[in-house]
């Protein structure tokens, strides 16, 4: 994944998108040729010349000025999220390049803090979502399909992002499963333009790109958004029908990694349900084993591949 490429597809896409009678501008007489804007009238509302625009979209940004950027960014009318991947695609030194080569450690003291919450769903990700650590409920709400013990094994982690597109069991759990697959590329395009020397990223986009066509589309519309709290619908094949918020929250370790918790209204049918779910995975936890792994501070886990790594 290229950060020049990637640049040129992303101003690109986003011209596209804006009329010239959205921007304020008369629209030339003769027939367009291209959707949206013309690269002409892009440099005209971001005030720089067309074939200084016209670079950017090649790619050649290592010079461009925060002010060049954030004309562009008014001009296309980019949210928050699109306005810092704008930057991380046209700064790419200033973006995390740094592999993730080594398989990721979760610290023991992160395994017992989501151990300590059996009411709550909670799953360690890194950020390319595989699962790196979750407690009994996280597993028994997103995989209890998968082996629990999974993200113990660096080449057996499930990986979230996969398993909504092909695995048909996560695919049934997600009562509103287009709109999460959604989120689920926006955010993994804001991970790649973070990350662009992770070849781990570029794996997993390049599996997905082939064997999911969903995911190929969603993917060539070059969605970007930030995913850090929200709403989910699911339909659990052992509680039923859930409405989950939940939260993602990075660690301050000097990782990338984040714990993602699930919750629910008080006294309502899902918080009920979370609860009965919460003693059957209990109940149903390996024999003998401790939830958070070796030590005491492991971790379960289920099938995927993609090893993951600190920052």
């Amino acid at each position: 994944m290229e950060t020049s490429t990637a640049l040129g597809e992303f101003l690109r896409n986003r011209r596209a998108r804006l009329r010239p009678e959205d921007a304020g501008l008369t629209p030339y007489p003769n027939r367009r040729r291209v959707p949206g804007l013309r690269r002409e009238e892009l440099a005209l509302l971001a005030g720089v010349s067309v074939t200084y625009y016209t670079r950017l979209e090649q790619g050649h940004s290592a010079n461009a000025s925060d002010g060049v950027l954030d004309a562009l960014a008014r001009a296309l009318r980019l949210t928050g999220d699109e306005r810092a991947h704008l930057y991380d695609l046209a700064r790419p030194a200033r973006a995390g390049r740094t592999p993730q080569d080594r398989p990721a450690k979760v610290r023991p003291a992160t395994r017992h803090l989501i151990d300590a919450m059996p009411q709550v769903p909670a799953v360690v990700l890194d950020r390319g979502n595989d699962v790196l650590a979750w407690n009994a409920l996280g597993h028994a709400l997103l995989a209890g399909h998968l082996d629990p013990t999974g993200p113990e094994r660096p080449a057996d982690r499930p990986n979230l992002t996969r398993l909504l597109f092909l695995d048909p069991h996560t695919r049934e759990l997600h009562a509103r499963w287009e709109e999460d697959a959604k989120v689920a590329v926006a955010a993994l395009r804001l991970a790649v333009g973070r990350h662009p020397q992770d070849r781990r990223l570029a794996h997993l986009v390049g599996q997905l790109a082939i064997q999911s066509p969903e995911f190929a589309a969603l993917w060539a519309r070059h969605p970007v958004r930030d995913c850090a709290v929200g709403s989910k619908s699911f339909r659990h094949p052992l509680v039923g029908p859930m409405e989950l918020h939940f939260e993602s929250l990075p660690l301050s370790d000097g990782t990338t990694h984040r714990v993602l918790l699930y919750g629910a209204a008080p006294d309502s049918p899902s918080a009920a349900a979370l609860a009965l779910l919460s003693r059957s995975s209990r109940d149903s936890w390996p024999t003998g084993a401790s939830p958070s792994g070796p030590g005491g501070s492991g971790c379960p886990s289920a099938t995927g591949r993609t090893p993951a790594a600190p920052r």
